[in-house]
């Protein structure tokens, strides 16, 4: 398999999953900061134009976190990352397409590329302390929804975890914000998992 990935990225969530489940796996960087994404190398592969994409073994493509994240965790079942019953796969999936179709773009999007949602530069600031506002609001609402203990679901650690990881990780260490006890928690757990430490190193981020 191999991930196309950006460092900081969303992408990170679907590399610790990887590392997770321990299969051997290559890194194929893709600078966002230097437009790398726009590249028609890049758009031959993803005409979507962003990370991650999986490539697998077979040499099919899979886009989208989501759908990634499923995919490993259900084909890769013996890493423990998805449920068995039905109705727990359901919450999850609920769960992962919550961070990735609302937090991160209504959040954090707004926050780290103002100028995607308005054409006047001078509105920026405005959607720069939406996106603040946004993000807190979502983070309280996954605190105040809490189904798990120290991990987001019941049955325990998921893919859901690594979904809220890449979120949270931002909040903190990216924007500087404060952010519910359980998220807080969830972080610092999360940052001691040698999975995690793994992917952060690969991608020259700070733990």
């Amino acid at each position: 398999m191999k991930l196309y990935y950006s460092p900081g990225a969303c992408s990170v969530a679907i590399h610790v999953i990887l590392e997770e489940i321990g299969r051997p796996f290559e890194l194929q960087l893709v600078a966002l900061k230097d437009q790398a994404q726009n590249t028609p190398e890049f758009r031959a592969i993803n005409p979507k134009g962003k990370v991650p994409v999986l490539v697998r073994d077979n040499g099919a493509v899979l886009t989208e976190l989501t759908a990634i994240a499923f995919y490993l965790g259900s084909t890769f079942s013996e890493a423990g990352l998805w449920p068995a019953d039905v109705e727990a796969q359901a919450d999850t999936l609920s769960f992962v397409d919550y961070i990735a179709g609302t937090v991160h773009p209504q959040g954090f999007t707004r926050q780290f590329r103002a100028s995607r949602f308005t054409p006047n530069p001078a509105d920026e600031a405005k959607v720069i302390e939406q996106g603040k506002a946004l993000a807190a609001e979502y983070l309280e609402t996954i605190d105040k929804t809490w189904k798990g203990d120290t991990w987001v679901m019941p049955q325990g650690y998921s893919i859901a975890d690594a979904a809220l990881f890449f979120v949270e990780y931002w909040a903190v260490k990216r924007v500087g914000m404060p952010v519910p006890p359980r998220i807080e928690a969830h972080l610092k757990a999360m940052l001691g998992r040698p999975a995690v430490q793994r992917a952060l190193a690969a991608s020259g981020m700070a733990a």
